[in-house]
């Protein structure tokens, strides 16, 4: 694991905002840390960059405890929280050639990163013209600079338009596949860590409530067959008649739960031999969004 925390809490006075925290990262994942705004997310982060002292538990990263080893683990973690640290009256190549200086790296590394976050044709460009996604970039870049094992990112997607989302996750995927980093994500846009994560911990009100894999998660959700008909609540009436569950009806759709897809032909065929047209009839997984919101709602 590159990160291993155990019973983490930490407190803001009487408010407990990070509740005995046990996070799991494995090395080479995309861990995308979920929570609205206000469950702990930030404050978790900055307790992994030693930002912000422990006070219960205990933090490992790169299977070192975090307290003893401070410098040797910070010196191979770039990180972004919410916005980059950017001057914006220099280009961004001079961004990255001053930061480059004070940690004592080539210029060849600079240019090396500009590529990498595809800023080269803009690397003569003031910081201050860049677009929010080129910003991002330039931020992610200039955590990379020193080649680290880790990347954590707070709300890297904030305020981005779709490109700038799109961008911003293509690149995370390549760091990972092809760079051999791990990333650590926090976001609480649920649809975009579903499109780029291998793994992913919901945390509420300072509570980790699920930790696992895409797919674990995933599992949780018992699929539905969605059926596109013509009179959706005369169907689910009539399928209800012949023992089936109906889940749910609205004006274009009814849901049942799926099974099998021989089944899902059996209701296909009974629907259209008894009149009612079907437009469509698919396998639907419950998304990302829906089971977190019945993961908290059951907290």
């Amino acid at each position: 694991m590159v990160i291993s925390t155990q019973g983490l809490t930490f407190n803001f006075g009487n408010q407990t905002v990070v509740k005995s925290l046990s996070l799991q990262v494995p090395e080479g994942s995309i861990y995308g840390f979920l929570g609205p705004n206000g469950a702990g997310k930030t404050t978790t982060i900055k307790l992994l960059l030693n930002l912000l002292q422990t006070q219960e538990g205990s933090i490992h990263i790169f299977e070192q405890e975090l307290k003893k080893n401070r410098i040797q683990i910070l010196s191979q973690i770039g990180a972004l929280i919410e916005q980059p640290a950017i001057y914006l009256h220099l280009s961004g190549k001079e961004n990255l050639l001053n930061r480059a200086m004070l940690l004592q790296i080539s210029e060849q590394r600079v240019d090396e990163m500009l590529d990498l976050v595809h800023l080269t044709d803009a690397a003569h460009k003031k910081a201050g013209q860049y677009s929010l996604g080129m910003k991002q970039r330039l931020g992610i870049a200039l955590a990379l600079l020193s080649d680290p094992k880790l990347l954590i990112l707070d709300e890297p997607t904030n305020g981005l338009d779709p490109n700038g989302i799109i961008e911003v996750r293509e690149l995370l995927i390549r760091l990972v596949t092809k760079h051999n980093k791990t990333v650590f994500i926090s976001s609480h846009l649920l649809a975009e860590i579903e499109r780029m994560a291998t793994h992913v911990g919901i945390i509420h009100h300072g509570e980790l409530l699920f930790q696992g894999s895409i797919k674990e998660l995933e599992a949780l959700s018992k699929p539905l067959v969605q059926i596109e008909a013509e009179n959706p609540a005369d169907a689910a009436n009539f399928l209800t008649r012949n023992n089936y569950i109906v889940t749910e009806v609205n004006t274009s759709h009814l849901f049942v739960p799926y099974s099998t897809k021989q089944e899902m032909a059996e209701i296909n065929a009974l629907l259209n031999q008894n009149g009612f047209l079907v437009y469509s009839i698919n396998k639907q997984q419950k998304d990302l969004e829906k089971l977190f919101l019945d993961i908290t709602q059951n907290a």
